[in-house]
């Protein structure tokens, strides 16, 4: 049994990426790639992060975060204002030294 792999083209910030998955999986990935879309253009209108690279991490975070509490897991660490803000200031410096 041979599983065909195809390249679909999903859209985030406007920008194309192909991407390889089998044709089963075709609707999930374009469903994930909006949803991914969705987020990241919701936190780069929140003026609060700037970057694409720093825009995808917290997109990342937030999903993350959501898959865990879905799977009834708490996301450990729970982290209060201040901790998240302190987070992301070294994720900022972090991507800053690697610019």
């Amino acid at each position: 049994m041979s599983t065909q792999i195809g390249t679909v083209s999903v859209s985030i910030l406007d920008k194309e990426y192909q991407v390889a998955c089998p044709p089963e999986e075709r609707d999930a990935l374009i469903s994930a790639a909006r949803e991914l879309d969705i987020r990241m253009r919701d936190i780069r209108q929140s003026g609060t992060v700037i970057g694409l690279e720093r825009i995808a991490v917290m997109a990342a975070l937030n999903l993350s975060h959501e898959l865990l509490q879905a799977k009834g897991q708490p996301a450990e660490p729970q982290v209060d204002g201040d901790q998240l803000q302190r987070l992301c200031d070294k994720l900022d410096k972090a991507l800053n030294n690697i610019d």
